[in-house]
């Protein structure tokens, strides 16, 4: 039997406040299991990349409950949270979120040595040449297309082991063939280290390489399935 890594129950979440508030996420309940590939799909404004924010860890819950790999988020202070997010957790943004000044090598070693993770260096430049960038070693993010930036923090994102790694429009920003480049590699690195991925995406051809899909609509789970063969030429539904 497969392990549940992430166990989400009745998790409500409010941002804003007042007249500007808005209940985002709707007593929402999701159990994805360890090795999994999960597309999060839905309209813009459904809470989407909110969910992905609060398994993250980096948005809390107003009520609810929220456990990863058996560890409760919830009942965690502010810096546990960081710290096992640091430990459990690669993210992938939509904008790359590299630091300029720093070179691809130095993005990918100097969260391991905030980490206290010994050989961090060793680790980055293992992980950069893993993703083809191992003559790229040295050059800073303005130095670097766009593919090429995504790959440093796809590197970034897998360095600590993560058991999972969450990507939040991971090819949003690049054209049409580097997107499929770099959703080949998400999921190379997925299936290679038996990593569970959950991305949130509105291209639904990316959507339909998961293992499973889950539809969002106005801050609740809408369907929860397999997504269905496309036949050729056919674009598979969102």
């Amino acid at each position: 039997m497969a392990k549940s890594i992430i166990d989400l129950r009745k998790a409500d979440l409010t941002l804003g406040q007042a007249a500007a508030s808005v209940h985002v996420l709707k007593g929402i309940d999701l159990a994805i299991d360890a090795g999994e590939s999960v597309g999060i799909v839905g309209p813009s404004g459904s809470g989407k990349s909110t969910l992905l924010m609060v398994l993250a860890g980096l948005e809390r819950l107003d009520s609810g409950e929220i456990h990863i790999d058996g560890a409760g988020l919830h009942a965690m202070s502010e810096d546990e949270v960081a710290d096992f997010r640091g430990r459990n957790i690669g993210i992938v943004f939509q904008s790359f979120h590299l630091i300029p000044n720093m070179t691809a090598l130095e993005n990918v070693a100097v969260p391991l040595e905030l980490a206290n993770v010994k050989d961090a260096f060793e680790i980055a430049r293992r992980e950069l040449v893993a993703v083809g960038l191992g003559e790229r070693l040295s050059h800073y993010p303005g130095q670097l297309s766009g593919g090429e930036q995504q790959r440093v923090a796809i590197a970034r994102a897998l360095a600590p082991s993560p058991k999972l790694l969450i990507a939040d429009e991971p090819t949003g920003n690049l054209d049409t063939e580097t997107g499929r480049q770099i959703a080949d590699l998400l999921f190379a690195k997925q299936a290679e280290r038996g990593t569970t991925l959950v991305l949130v995406t509105h291209d639904p051809a990316l959507a339909a390489r998961c293992s499973r899909q889950v539809a969002m609509r106005s801050g609740e789970i809408v369907s929860d399935a397999a997504p269905l063969p496309a036949a050729a030429g056919e674009a598979v539904p969102a």
